[in-house]
């Protein structure tokens, strides 16, 4: 009795953590983002990712970077963060973007004061390539190389014919493994970089197929496996192809925004930062990447 108890507490955490609605995680990265960012408070900043972390798995996403911003503010300020353990969870997710994390110094560095040498490192990388699922990622590399093969020579009526096909592919990808994320199938693919953002991009030029991906990928931007910016771009994409003003503010800079306060409200309701810290998240990139 007791085992199946605790067999059915499990399974109900599963399915909890399963359909976990990832948009306040997003608005809550941002919010905590900011404290440490701007308001330049990094231990209230830990505290809060702590309690985060104990309510979602770290998604780690690209350009705040949130978990290994967690783990570096509290080794800097000598606060308990889980030390190898949480180490370890950060591996997967930067893995994907391994070919440039084992060349940065300061990182390794970081796994090396606890004990965490290159050759472990390699391992646990290995070990999550396994992992991925060869079907998906070799039916996405398929639909990457079209697109961007099609707009290499500037023939739209072969633009339009390879965009179709995409669709369609994507479609059954979406129906027999879900979306393509990177935790599915890497970021690289031989010699190649197949980002999810650009064939989703050109998703929205299609009426016939926008309603279908406006639905079904809103899905995934919940579940943590689309990141909001791509999904954002695509509706934005097809505001411009109906010359009406642009719901997220992402796609071909701000210039058709009329309304800033209600682009802001739009932004929040899928995790995206706001106009200004959106700016402000660009800056600081662009600086980093200047005293690299």
């Amino acid at each position: 009795m007791k085992q199946n108890i605790k067999y059915l507490i499990i399974c109900i955490l599963f399915c909890a953590c399963k359909n976990r609605n990832y948009i306040p995680y997003y608005n809550k990265v941002n919010e905590i983002d900011s404290i440490y960012r701007v308001a330049k408070q990094p231990e209230k900043a830990i505290k809060l990712y702590k309690v985060l972390f104990r309510k979602y798995h770290p998604l780690n996403q690209e350009r705040i970077e949130e978990y290994e911003t967690y783990i570096r503010l509290s080794d800097q300020h000598q606060k308990k963060f889980g030390g190898k353990k949480s180490l370890y969870k950060l591996i997967p997710l930067i893995a994907p973007y391994w070919v440039y994390k084992r060349q940065n110094s300061k990182f390794i560095k970081l796994y090396k004061k606890y004990d965490i040498d290159s050759l472990d490192m390699e391992r646990k990388v290995a070990q999550w390539k396994k992992r991925l699922n060869q079907k998906l990622a070799d039916s996405f590399a398929v639909a990457f190389k079209r697109d961007q093969s099609s707009r290499n020579d500037l023939n739209y009526q072969e633009i339009t014919k390879n965009d179709k096909k995409n669709a369609e592919l994507l479609k059954w990808m979406f129906e027999n493994y879900g979306f393509p994320s990177m935790q599915k199938i890497g970021l690289l693919n031989g010699d190649f970089f197949m980002p999810s953002g650009p064939i989703l991009l050109h998703m929205g030029d299609y009426d016939e197929y926008h309603q279908y991906f406006k639905t079904k990928i809103l899905e995934y931007v919940k579940s943590g496996e689309c990141p909001p910016r791509d999904y954002a771009a695509m509706i934005d994409r097809n505001n411009l192809h109906h010359k009406v003003p642009y719901t997220y503010g992402v796609y071909q800079g701000y210039q058709n925004i009329k309304d800033s306060a209600t682009t802001n409200r739009n932004r929040k309701s899928i995790g995206l930062p706001s106009l200004t810290y959106r700016n402000k998240l660009a800056k600081d990139l662009a600086d980093s990447l200047k005293t690299k």
